[in-house]
């Protein structure tokens, strides 16, 4: 945090209440950052005749299209009622959004078409501005396109001829429900509970629930070793290191697409970490807290109960960078022979372009999170769940909203939602020193990030890696994550798979409708760019996880006796029944 060099100023407290004090009137989002992108693109765009006679030009075509589809569309709608069997004419901007028949028929075709043709004008209007700094630039298009989109034809009842036609159909009785599910958020939203429908998957009860115990509590986790399901197991554990912004058990959902359980189902020896759910007193715990309580205490326990075992040690989104951290301190003090293999997953280590959630951390923002943190000891939960679901505001904001309110039917939650509305805190610090080093200064890929007060480097590392991207990844885009190609000389086994940042990697092979690419890439061999990649690496039906199981058998021991529950002899005695307690804390 910005804490020990604001000290050095005697009116620097004054300046971070000012800041907390605007966060909580703008919803933590800098006025500043919104004044200074604005103004550069505007700026700029009033002083390029060139783009404003290309965006007059296109204004133009769009009248001119919107007027004789208007035309077309009226026509074909008035002999529609005459004849069924009459062809609608094809709309000039296909969208996804509109794809109901009703969307066609005049003059909801022309709103439609109106509304698309309005947005694509503001999309061209903020790209390609000459002088706008490229996050800038996002930045307008970003709040141009939130804007537009909270005018879409679709969230207005008397606009919307689908949530019209149903009106009509039950008399009003889904406008009803609508405002019922409506006071029922809001009622929600004032006590802090989460979302209707998650008491359905109670953790521990629904998911969450393959077998072990808690053999460590830190101040920051707790570590799950898992029962074993086979008679033997690979010698070599596997140490499963999940993001701190999220509950663990994404990767141990329910039974049928539980990670941990398939591992342990196939053999292996399982831990995984627990974070806790931090509170004002852990404010002052930051990242080398979370290696020294969080990996390297997993990796010391994991150890001491595996004895003599190099561990196969995953990371999934933050916590891969975390855990690509911790593998290069480990290098740099001469104890790399401690893991057999790293896997990441959905995990970023170079931030120069992770994707669009870099709209949120610039310096202004950061420093407004900061002073807000400094008060309260925490980035609360839905601040971190706000800005994921404005990446995806028509997904999960407006979609949801015409769905449950116009339409007056809720979504049907399933596991995957109830886990995503479970969000976490995180610390002051932590989180500061997250977004500055890693988002805005890019220390890991630069070989300048601290651990312990000492730089390490990705450079020095050399376990095989099994890496994995997912092509509609908003977190941690797959290009990104590619980038780990060119900031170490390992073997990499890349995975490239269809689905996004949670569903791309909770996977399972029972009917999996995915598909993925993978090629391994030879310790000191040369890099190639993601396209070309793309193109050449062979394309597989089904899930990446039967991939990965064997690519860890090929990188283990002959199967073994099973390990007992914890060592107590060692210090690490059996404390709770999974799933402990860190994940249950509100």
């Amino acid at each position: 945090m910005q804490k020990s060099d604001d000290a050095k100023r005697p009116t620097a407290e004054l300046d971070i209440q000012a800041q907390a004090m605007l966060a909580r009137l703008t919803g933590s989002v800098s006025p500043q950052s919104i004044a200074l992108a604005w103004l550069d693109w505007a700026s700029h765009l009033a002083t390029s005749p060139g783009k404003l006679t290309e965006l007059t030009q296109l204004a133009m075509e769009q009248a001119n299209a919107l007027g004789n589809y208007a035309r077309e569309s009226m026509v074909a709608t008035s002999r529609r009622a005459l004849s069924a069997d009459s062809e609608m004419p094809a709309p000039p901007l296909p969208d996804r959004r509109f794809k109901d028949p009703l969307w066609q028929q005049f003059p909801y075709s022309v709103m439609q078409q109106a509304f698309l043709m309005n947005q694509r004008w503001w999309d061209a209007a903020t790209r390609d501005v000459r002088g706008v700094s490229p996050h800038h630039a996002n930045e307008v298009n970003f709040i141009f396109r939130q804007l537009t989109d909270l005018l879409s034809p679709a969230n207005q009842l008397l606009t919307n001829p689908i949530a019209g036609k149903l009106t009509v159909e039950q008399r009003g009785a889904n406008l009803v429900r609508g405002m019922q599910n409506f006071l029922e958020d809001l009622r929600h939203l004032r006590k802090g509970l989460p979302q209707p429908g998650t008491e359905a998957f109670q953790v521990g009860r629904d998911v969450a629930v393959t077998p072990g115990k808690v053999v460590l509590r830190t101040p920051v986790m707790e570590l799950i070793q898992y029962t074993p399901q086979t008679d033997k197991v690979h010698p070599e554990p596997i140490l499963l290191v999940p993001a701190w912004i999220m509950k663990y058990y994404i990767l141990d959902l329910s039974p049928h697409n539980s990670l941990v359980r398939y591992l342990v189902e196939n053999g292996h020896t399982v831990f995984c970490i627990s974070w806790k759910n931090p509170g004002p007193e852990e404010r002052d715990l930051g990242m080398d807290d979370y290696l020294e309580h969080g990996f390297n205490a997993a990796l010391d326990a994991v150890q001491a109960i595996v004895a003599g075992r190099p561990v196969h040690a995953t990371g999934y989104c933050l916590g891969g960078t975390l855990l690509a951290i911790g593998a290069a301190a480990l290098v740099r003090d001469g104890q790399a022979d401690r893991l057999a293999s790293l896997t990441l997953l959905g995990a970023q280590t170079d931030f120069t372009e992770p994707g669009e959630i870099s709209l949120f951390i610039d310096d202004s923002q950061v420093s407004m999170l900061e002073a807000e943190m400094a008060q309260s000891g925490y980035l609360r939960a839905d601040q971190m769940a706000g800005a994921f679901q404005m990446l995806r505001s028509y997904d999960l904001l407006w979609s949801k909203m015409v769905q449950e309110y116009l339409m007056g039917e809720r979504r049907e939650m399933f596991d995957l939602m109830a886990w995503n509305a479970d969000a976490t805190r995180m610390p002051a610090r932590m989180h500061a020193e997250y977004l500055r080093r890693l988002f805005l200064n890019n220390e890991l890929a630069s070989s300048r990030y601290p651990v312990n007060g000492r730089p390490v480097t990705l450079l020095n590392l050399m376990q095989p890696v099994f890496c994995v991207g997912t092509v509609t990844d908003h977190v941690a885009p797959w290009r990104s994550v590619y980038k780990l190609h060119s900031l170490s000389p390992a073997e990499i086994t890349f995975v490239l798979t269809s689905g996004g940042h949670n569903a791309g990697i909770v996977n399972p092979p029972e009917n999996s409708r995915r598909r993925y690419q993978v090629a391994t890439r030879a310790a000191n061999g040369g890099v190639q760019l993601p396209e070309e990649w793309q193109a050449d690496a062979p394309l597989h039906e089904g899930s990446w996880w039967p991939e990965w199981l064997a690519w860890l058998k090929a990188r283990s021991g002959n199967p073994v006796k099973p390990p007992a529950m914890g060592a107590a002899r060692k210090g690490y005695k059996v404390l709770d029944a999974a799933p402990g307690r860190y994940v249950l804390e509100r």
